[in-house]
Protein backbone atom coordinates (compact mmCIF):
# COMPACT_ATOMS: atom_id res chain seq x y z
CA UNK A 1 0.00 0.00 0.00
CA UNK A 2 2.93 2.34 0.70
CA UNK A 3 4.16 2.09 -2.89
CA UNK A 4 0.70 2.85 -4.26
CA UNK A 5 0.36 5.86 -1.92
CA UNK A 6 3.76 7.15 -2.98
CA UNK A 7 2.91 6.80 -6.68
CA UNK A 8 -0.22 8.87 -5.98
CA UNK A 9 1.91 11.41 -4.05
CA UNK A 10 4.26 11.72 -7.05
CA UNK A 11 1.30 12.41 -9.36
CA UNK A 12 -0.19 14.99 -6.98
CA UNK A 13 3.22 16.64 -6.49
CA UNK A 14 3.69 16.97 -10.26
CA UNK A 15 0.26 18.59 -10.59
CA UNK A 16 1.05 21.04 -7.80
CA UNK A 17 4.55 21.81 -9.07
CA UNK A 18 3.20 22.61 -12.53
CA UNK A 19 1.07 25.34 -10.97
CA UNK A 20 3.85 26.59 -8.66
CA UNK A 21 6.56 26.74 -11.29
CA UNK A 22 4.19 28.42 -13.73
CA UNK A 23 3.35 31.08 -11.15
CA UNK A 24 6.72 31.62 -9.43
CA UNK A 25 9.48 30.21 -11.67
CA UNK A 26 12.78 30.02 -9.69
CA UNK A 27 11.23 31.82 -6.70
CA UNK A 28 9.63 28.53 -5.64
CA UNK A 29 12.86 27.92 -3.69
CA UNK A 30 12.00 30.82 -1.37
CA UNK A 31 8.92 28.97 -0.11
CA UNK A 32 9.12 26.37 2.66
CA UNK A 33 6.00 24.84 1.13
CA UNK A 34 7.83 24.23 -2.14
CA UNK A 35 10.99 22.96 -0.48
CA UNK A 36 9.03 20.50 1.65
CA UNK A 37 7.10 19.32 -1.41
CA UNK A 38 10.26 18.97 -3.51
CA UNK A 39 11.74 16.82 -0.73
CA UNK A 40 8.50 14.85 -0.75
CA UNK A 41 8.52 14.11 -4.47
CA UNK A 42 12.18 13.10 -4.25
CA UNK A 43 11.53 10.89 -1.22
CA UNK A 44 8.49 9.29 -2.87
CA UNK A 45 10.42 8.54 -6.06
CA UNK A 46 13.22 6.95 -4.04
CA UNK A 47 10.66 5.01 -1.98
CA UNK A 48 8.84 3.66 -5.05
CA UNK A 49 12.03 2.52 -6.76
CA UNK A 50 14.27 1.60 -3.83
CA UNK A 51 11.98 1.23 -0.79
CA UNK A 52 13.64 3.90 1.30
CA UNK A 53 15.55 5.43 3.00
CA UNK A 54 13.20 5.88 5.94
CA UNK A 55 14.86 9.11 7.17
CA UNK A 56 14.05 10.85 3.89
CA UNK A 57 10.36 9.91 4.01
CA UNK A 58 10.33 10.86 7.72
CA UNK A 59 11.86 14.27 6.93
CA UNK A 60 9.28 14.76 4.21
CA UNK A 61 6.37 13.82 6.49
CA UNK A 62 7.56 16.17 9.24
CA UNK A 63 8.15 19.09 6.88
CA UNK A 64 4.77 18.60 5.19
CA UNK A 65 3.09 18.52 8.60
CA UNK A 66 4.83 21.84 9.33
CA UNK A 67 3.61 23.19 5.98
CA UNK A 68 0.04 22.09 6.74
CA UNK A 69 0.09 23.46 10.30
CA UNK A 70 1.63 26.84 9.47
CA UNK A 71 -0.74 27.33 6.55
CA UNK A 72 -3.85 26.35 8.49
CA UNK A 73 -3.07 27.95 11.85
CA UNK A 74 -0.94 30.98 10.90
CA UNK A 75 -1.33 31.99 7.25
CA UNK A 76 -5.09 31.42 6.96
CA UNK A 77 -5.83 33.49 10.11
CA UNK A 78 -3.39 36.19 8.88
CA UNK A 79 -5.85 36.72 6.04
CA UNK A 80 -4.74 34.22 3.42
CA UNK A 81 -8.18 32.65 3.20
CA UNK A 82 -8.92 28.96 3.81
CA UNK A 83 -10.33 28.30 0.35
CA UNK A 84 -7.46 30.05 -1.43
CA UNK A 85 -4.62 28.49 0.60
CA UNK A 86 -6.00 25.01 1.28
CA UNK A 87 -8.42 24.20 -1.53
CA UNK A 88 -7.27 25.87 -4.74
CA UNK A 89 -4.26 26.17 -7.02
CA UNK A 90 -1.06 24.57 -5.78
CA UNK A 91 -2.39 24.91 -2.21
CA UNK A 92 -4.84 22.07 -2.79
CA UNK A 93 -1.90 19.79 -3.59
CA UNK A 94 0.92 21.27 -1.50
CA UNK A 95 -0.95 22.42 1.60
CA UNK A 96 -3.63 19.74 1.82
CA UNK A 97 -3.58 16.57 -0.30
CA UNK A 98 0.15 15.78 -0.34
CA UNK A 99 0.67 16.48 3.38
CA UNK A 100 -2.30 14.36 4.44
CA UNK A 101 -1.52 11.45 2.10
CA UNK A 102 2.21 11.54 2.82
CA UNK A 103 1.79 11.49 6.60
CA UNK A 104 -0.79 8.69 6.45
CA UNK A 105 1.46 6.64 4.19
CA UNK A 106 4.53 7.21 6.34
CA UNK A 107 2.77 6.32 9.59
CA UNK A 108 0.80 3.31 8.35
CA UNK A 109 2.74 1.66 5.56
CA UNK A 110 6.41 2.66 5.55
CA UNK A 111 9.58 1.99 7.49
CA UNK A 112 10.28 4.51 10.23
CA UNK A 113 13.16 6.68 11.32
CA UNK A 114 14.14 8.43 14.52
CA UNK A 115 16.28 11.12 12.87
CA UNK A 116 14.22 13.91 14.40
CA UNK A 117 16.95 16.56 14.13
CA UNK A 118 17.05 16.49 10.30
CA UNK A 119 13.70 18.26 9.71
CA UNK A 120 14.45 20.61 12.62
CA UNK A 121 17.85 21.55 11.18
CA UNK A 122 16.50 22.06 7.64
CA UNK A 123 13.64 24.22 8.92
CA UNK A 124 15.89 26.28 11.20
CA UNK A 125 18.48 26.94 8.49
CA UNK A 126 15.76 27.82 5.97
CA UNK A 127 14.17 30.27 8.43
CA UNK A 128 17.45 31.98 9.33
CA UNK A 129 18.42 32.31 5.65
CA UNK A 130 15.03 33.81 4.72
CA UNK A 131 15.07 36.20 7.69
CA UNK A 132 18.58 37.33 6.72
CA UNK A 133 17.53 37.82 3.09
CA UNK A 134 14.58 39.90 4.30
CA UNK A 135 16.80 41.89 6.66
CA UNK A 136 19.18 42.69 3.78
CA UNK A 137 16.11 43.46 1.61
CA UNK A 138 17.19 40.89 -0.98
CA UNK A 139 13.79 39.22 -0.69
CA UNK A 140 10.40 40.21 0.67
CA UNK A 141 8.67 37.44 2.62
CA UNK A 142 7.44 35.10 1.34
CA UNK A 143 5.77 34.72 4.74
CA UNK A 144 4.81 37.61 7.05
CA UNK A 145 6.97 36.34 9.93
CA UNK A 146 10.11 36.66 7.77
CA UNK A 147 9.59 40.38 7.19
CA UNK A 148 12.00 41.34 9.95
CA UNK A 149 12.19 45.00 8.91
CA UNK A 150 8.43 45.31 9.49
CA UNK A 151 8.35 43.85 13.00
CA UNK A 152 10.15 44.29 16.29
CA UNK A 153 13.24 42.33 17.26
CA UNK A 154 11.16 40.68 19.96
CA UNK A 155 8.65 39.53 17.33
CA UNK A 156 11.49 38.10 15.23
CA UNK A 157 12.89 36.19 18.22
CA UNK A 158 9.36 34.95 19.01
CA UNK A 159 8.87 33.66 15.44
CA UNK A 160 12.25 31.92 15.39
CA UNK A 161 11.48 30.23 18.71
CA UNK A 162 7.87 29.40 17.79
CA UNK A 163 8.64 27.92 14.38
CA UNK A 164 11.64 25.97 15.69
CA UNK A 165 9.49 24.72 18.56
CA UNK A 166 6.67 23.68 16.22
CA UNK A 167 8.93 21.62 13.93
CA UNK A 168 10.64 20.07 16.96
CA UNK A 169 7.29 18.99 18.43
CA UNK A 170 6.13 17.68 15.05
CA UNK A 171 9.36 15.71 14.60
CA UNK A 172 9.22 14.19 18.08
CA UNK A 173 5.52 13.34 17.84
CA UNK A 174 6.00 11.80 14.38
CA UNK A 175 8.87 9.72 15.76
CA UNK A 176 6.71 8.64 18.72
CA UNK A 177 3.61 7.81 16.60
CA UNK A 178 5.44 5.86 13.93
Amino acid sequence: MGRFANILIIILEILGLRVSIGDRKWKIFAYYTQISNLITIASSIVYVFAGGPAWLRYTSACMLTMTFAVTLFILVPFGGGFRRLMLSGNGLYHHTLCPVLSVISYILWEGHSSAWMIPVAITFVYGIVMMYMNYREWFDGPYPFFRVNHQSRLATVFWIAALTGIITVISLVMRWIA
